[in-house]
Order: C-alpha cells, then structure tokens, then sequence
C-alpha cells in the first residue's frame, strides 16, 4: 500500500491572541452585568450573556488549540488534530442555542416593557464595541485558517455587531424613548447569530462526519487520475478533513501492468501530485492492485 504526505506551509495560528481576547471579554461582561442590572436593559444583559458564553468558547478554543499541537503517539495515533473541530461545533451550537435564548427573553420583554437607563447602555455599548473590535483584529488573520479560530472570531465579531445594534439602540431609547426598540434588537442580534452559527455548525459537522469537502468532485477527480499513463481504475474513494490543514484520500488503485514497486513509487509520485495541485489534497494512501477480482470496482463503494 502506497502512503505520503506533502509538506506545505502552515499559517502558524498564536494561541497568545486568544489570552488576550478572553482578558478583554471578560472586562466587557462584567461591566455589562452591572450595566445592565443598573440601567434595566435586557439588550444590554443579553449581550453581556453573549460575553460570558464567548468566554467560556474561547477558553474552549484555547485548551483544543493547545491540544492540537501535542504530537501522536501509539495511543494516539493521529495526536489530537481534530480537537479543533470539535471545538468549532460547540462554540457553533453555543451560539445558536444562546440566539434562542435571547429571542425567548426578548419576546417576553416586548410585551412587558420597563423602563431603561438609556445613557448607560450607551457607554457600555460603547465600550463593547471597542473591546470586540479589538478582539476582532487579533484572531482575524488566523480565522482564515482554522476552523477553531473562526468559532472564535465569530463568537467576538458578533458580539461586536451585537455591541453596535445596542448602541442604536440605547441612542433611540434616549431620544425617542422608543424601549420596545430594546427587544427588537435583541431579537435581531439572535436572528443573526443563527444564521452564523448555523452555517458554522454545519460546516465542523461535516468534517467531523469525514464527509467528502463541498469542493471536491469525486467524477473530476477520478477523470484527472485516469489521464495518468499506467492507472488502471480507481475506486473504493475516500476523501475527508483530519483538520483544516489535512485533507486526506485513501483509495485502491487497478494498475494496468504488473509492474515493479520501484515504478509503482513513480506513478504514485505523479498521482500526488494531481491531487495535490488540482485538488488541494495533502496525504494520500493508495492501495495498489493488479487483476485482483472483486464484486464490486465502484467510486464509492458501502465497506
């Protein structure tokens, strides 16, 4: 059986930055907690649980970066790589769960209205904002390129839009004296962290179910190792995410000849490369085979 990876170079992601996002957070939550006690507003107490549940994300996100990074060994053979999806799916369900949550509370508000210190919900909104803003910048570079860190990143930069909808809010409350407006941004900032996390949440699903990548056409792939001389047939397909860096495919490979192991090595240099440079494909595992009878030679066959 043929195996190899290919190196490529790796976003180095700073752990470092998400200390300091969780510092940041966890100023931001305990003055909106406060604030939101003192001045009554539920917008305010539901951004401040937003905070608090971003905290404990990011911690999640902390230990799983930390862990990924540990390196395999017999136990562990794979090390803990995918640590970082799994914590991407949580952070994704807390998000959607939180919007519930908030929409639940808001509604319950709306027809039950109370009075709210609009000019305290100002200042921390204020604040909010410049906190997450922060926090935003940091992880924006490495949420191009992890999973765990985009959890992260959205958790923050919802909480800074989350920040935004409640300064317009607060600035409405003291000027118009429109405190319905309280509930209905509420319920907008749910809306919208459901529709994020919702996607995220599908997205670590599927790596987490070793499901093909949405940018992977098995046909085209199969069409492009064909045109390789030597290659007989491929099948018994498999393609799937270890983590964001590892795209793995483990296949059986019909070659046309019976040929040498030395020539084999050869056709499967050629094949990684193929895979890698059209398909993004990083470690392959080919099981190699010469007039072997089977029931089936299907892409995708049921093991």
């Amino acid at each position: 059986m043929g195996h190899d990876h290919i190196h490529i170079h790796k976003h180095e992601v700073k752990g470092k930055n998400l200390v300091f996002s969780i510092l940041l957070n966890l100023l931001i939550t305990l003055a909106q907690i406060i604030g939101g006690i003192v001045s009554g507003s539920l917008a305010l107490l539901s951004d401040a649980l937003h905070n608090f549940s971003d905290v404990l994300s990011l911690v999640f996100s902390l230990i799983a970066h930390k862990l990924s990074r540990r390196k395999a060994s017999i136990n562990n053979t794979f090390g803990f790589k995918r640590a970082e999806l799994i914590a991407a799916f949580v952070n994704a369900a807390t998000l959607v769960i939180v919007a519930f949550i908030l929409i639940y509370g808001a509604i319950e508000r709306f027809f039950n209205p109370h009075p709210i210190e609009s000019g305290l919900v100002i200042w921390l909104a204020l604040l909010g904002i410049v906190v997450n803003g922060l926090s935003v910048l940091l992880l924006q570079k490495d949420a191009e390129h992890n999973i765990n860190m985009k959890s992260a990143y959205l958790h923050l930069l919802t909480d800074m839009l989350a920040s935004v909808a409640v300064l317009v809010g607060g600035l409405l409350m003291k000027f118009y004296g429109w405190f319905w407006v309280d509930s209905v941004m509420t319920i907008a900032i749910a809306v919208y962290l459901i529709v994020v996390g919702g996607k995220l949440l599908l997205a670590s699903t599927k790596m987490l179910m070793l499901f093909t990548p949405d940018f992977i056409d098995i046909k085209e792939l199969v069409r492009e190792v064909h045109k390789i001389r030597g290659v007989g047939k491929l099948h018994h397909i498999h393609v799937w995410h270890l983590n964001d860096e590892e795209l793995h495919l483990e296949a059986h490979l019909d070659c046309e000849e019976d040929i040498k192991m030395s020539e084999f090595n050869e056709l499967l240099h050629q094949i990684e490369m193929v895979l890698f440079e059209k398909f993004g494909i990083n470690h392959i595992n080919i099981q190699p085979e010469f007039k072997k009878e089977e029931v089936t030679k299907d892409f995708i066959v049921q093991d």
